[in-house]
């Protein structure tokens, strides 16, 4: 089944999108760090909590979760930071 879009695997970290959660004080270092990154093929990866099963019965018409996928919450400060650093479609 074709999917379109895959992500890659091999793709590295490249730049941080925004700041850390460590600047923005959202963090006390060890593990709760969400963060956005840039990976060398352009996609972007975002660490933060998985919150799949809390919002998988309620998700808005027209989305959904498929296989493999997960929903993920960050600080919107932290999007916010990235803003400058996201390229305008």
């Amino acid at each position: 089944m074709d999917r379109g879009w895959q992500a890659d695997p091999s793709a590295s970290f490249e730049k941080r999108l925004g700041k850390s959660a460590k600047e923005l004080g959202m963090s006390d270092g060890r593990d709760e760090c969400p963060d956005i990154w840039q990976l060398s093929n352009g996609d972007v990866a975002v660490i933060g909590r998985d919150l799949t099963e809390d919002y998988r019965g309620r998700l808005p018409e027209g989305v959904a979760l498929g296989a493999g996928e997960r929903l993920v919450v960050i600080p919107g400060l932290m999007l916010g930071t990235a803003k400058a650093d996201i390229a305008d479609a």
